[in-house]
């Protein structure tokens, strides 16, 4: 499979790592930061996914914040905007990414005082990604 040329140029751009690794680290604010500097130099078919790991980080970063509102409607838009994604990604296993935010999404929309579900984490789907850092 050929890779888009902004997503193979992304691949091997140490900013992405670590946007990653933030992410993984639950290290929102900075996550968000970096990710949307990489969301910003885009424009073709990566950067929805861009926009929606962005997102869900947001949404985290407002949970963190006692914004259950701001964190239930990012993290569906996020989703959205992953929606249409294939399975990965980044070198991301973003179904695995779905799969969690989804579950994150329901905890939030259940109201739970927290959330059961530990945040999403970005998962590698192909070597040289780091993953979860927990």
């Amino acid at each position: 499979m050929t890779l888009d040329p902004e997503e193979a140029r992304l691949l091997v751009d140490p900013r992405l790592q670590q946007a990653i690794r933030l992410f993984n680290t639950a290290e929102w604010y900075a996550c968000h930061d970096q990710f949307e500097e990489l969301w910003h130099e885009t424009s073709g078919p990566i950067r929805p996914v861009l926009q929606g790991i962005l997102q869900i980080a947001v949404a985290q970063l407002h949970h963190a914040n006692g914004n259950r509102r701001g964190a239930t409607v990012l993290t569906g838009e996020g989703l959205g905007r992953l929606r249409s994604a294939g399975g990965q990604a980044l070198g991301l296993d973003l179904e695995a990414l779905r799969a969690n935010a989804r579950g994150w999404l329901r905890a939030l929309q259940a109201n739970e005082a927290s959330p059961a579900l530990p945040p999403p984490v970005l998962l590698p789907h192909a070597p040289g990604v780091d993953g979860p850092h927990r």
